[in-house]
């Protein structure tokens, strides 16, 4: 055989091949880290974000929904009308839906969990969402009626929360451990400690899951999370704890690298019922002492944008106040004699698992011990920290991400774990619930935000930055956390 002819077979055996080969398919299976394991899995009955950074739109789904740009969209409700007086919303739902273990799902399970939302014995965490709801009636098997008991301003975005989603009573009381619910992805298993794993359902009412297997894999920190990101363990982080390493990841042409805002507003909470913080000149002294830049350098890698009181700088409502309290030492021991401490007190800073609390808490410690105030650090598992913190309010002080989107209504319960309470403030904010002018709400949100600056509430540290690191191929993925959920119905592989 010539050279041509060598040359001609070998073309001629490699294009047989090409077309004999078929085009490698692009995989439909992601492993997703995050740093903080959910309790459980029953979105209506859990404070913790982590429940629905697994469940919000792959497993549970409410009458309406909040999109990546953290718009409201219908979802379970295809359309509403809304009375004039604005006490009346009729939903009309969406027919044929099923949730994943075959029952169907009608206005009978949108009552049922509106009632049971709103009733003396609910869990949910976010009970007020529900409190204006005067009647729910069925209309028939896909209209349900809402009536309120005063106009509520923001009803439509509260549908869309979280603690909102619709569940059945047939599988309520189990959701924790096995979550029912009527969206795109299915529960299938979760190994405790180590990951949870959902699957494509298959009867989806809507557009497919282009996934057809979701990992949620449990990695606290940077020293876990860095090399499983840069073994191909794990192929996403919604919001990664890479630490020092991020300019690392950052200048791999494997992962994009992504710095989205979020909803999280990180503060030093408080606990303003007990000695001696409920003094304001000592709550002062405190905000006076915390050197907002030096905290974002050393737990936020520099992203956290710095807030004055308990609100997003993303948000249209949004009033600057850092420079209600500006990094002074020298005033806040002034104020620290003034409030009758002038070789100042012994406290102690429980700290949960996450890194902007673990590493924040050692700077905040060496900033309040400069102006006398000697902090015992206590690191706290995540369960730790929601029993006896949030909930027994057995602290001093605390560091923590609040992620909730509009939230600000938390300091007007009168149980929080803040232990605060302002009549002015919560006349603001009932204020608040029922105006409808978007004017007139923005005004009132300001008030409140003033409110809780000058009363010193807390010590407001930055808003928490979303670092999202993916595999280049992947798409899909939020760019924001306008709620702190992984919404992975879109998300897909590409070539």
């Amino acid at each position: 055989m010539n050279a041509l002819n060598k040359i001609t077979a070998a073309t001629l055996f490699a294009c047989a091949t090409a077309i004999s080969l078929p085009a490698q398919a692009a995989r439909t299976d992601l492993t997703l880290g995050m740093v903080l394991e959910p309790p459980h899995l029953d979105a209506t009955a859990g404070a913790p974000a982590a429940i629905r950074e697994v469940t919000y739109a792959n497993i549970y789904q409410g009458l309406t929904r909040l999109d990546i740009d953290g718009k409201m969209q219908p979802a379970l409700a295809e359309s509403w009308t809304i009375s004039d007086d604005g006490l009346i919303y009729t939903f009309k739902l969406h027919a044929g839906v099923k949730f994943h273990d075959g029952t169907d799902f009608d206005a009978n399970d949108v009552k049922f969990t509106l009632d049971r939302n709103r009733s003396a014995e609910s869990t949910n965490s976010q009970k007020q969402l529900f409190a204006h709801i005067a009647e729910v009636e069925v209309v028939d098997p896909t209209t349900v009626k809402v009536t309120l008991n005063q106009p509520v301003g923001n009803f439509l975005n509260d549908m869309a929360r979280g603690e909102a989603v619709i569940v059945a009573p047939e599988s309520a009381e189990t959701n924790k451990e096995k979550p029912i619910g009527t969206g795109p992805f299915k529960f299938d298993h979760w190994a405790k400690g180590s990951e949870i794993t959902l699957v494509k359902n298959p009867d989806y009412w809507g557009t497919p899951a282009r996934l057809d297997k979701a990992v949620f894999r449990i990695i606290p920190d940077a020293a876990a999370a860095v090399p499983a990101m840069l073994s191909g363990d794990v192929q996403a982080f919604a919001n990664m704890p890479a630490g020092d390493a991020l300019p690392q990841i950052q200048s791999d042409p494997r992962f994009e690298v992504v710095i989205g805002a979020t909803e999280g507003e990180t503060i030093l909470a408080i606990n303003n019922g007990k000695e001696p913080f409920n003094k304001l000149e000592v709550r002062q002294a405190i905000s006076h002492a915390l050197n907002r830049q030096d905290i974002i350098d050393g737990a936020s890698s520099g992203l956290g944008l710095p807030i004055g009181s308990h609100f997003s700088p993303a948000d249209p409502g949004y009033v600057d106040l850092t420079g209600v309290y500006p990094y002074d030492p020298a005033k806040a021991r002034e104020l620290l004699k003034a409030a009758g401490y002038p070789d100042g007190f012994k406290a102690t800073l429980k700290l949960p698992p996450p890194g902007y609390a673990r590493q924040g808490g050692e700077i905040i410690a060496a900033e309040l011990r400069d102006i006398g105030i000697d902090v015992e650090i206590i690191p706290v598992e995540w369960a730790d920290w929601v029993g006896n913190v949030f909930k027994g309010k057995d602290y001093d002080m605390t560091i923590i991400s609040h992620v909730e989107p509009n939230d600000i209504g938390i300091y007007a319960r009168d149980d929080y774990y803040f232990d605060y309470h302002n009549p002015k403030f919560n006349e603001v904010i009932a204020a608040l619930d029922k105006e409808t002018d978007q004017a007139k709400r923005l005004e009132l949100l300001g008030q409140a935000q003033k409110i809780l600056a000058d009363d010193a509430v807390n010590g407001f540290l930055f808003e928490l930055p979303k670092v999202g690191v993916w595999d280049a191929k992947l798409k899909g993925m939020w760019t924001n956390w306008p709620i702190f959920a992984n919404d992975l119905s879109e998300v897909h592989w590409e070539d």
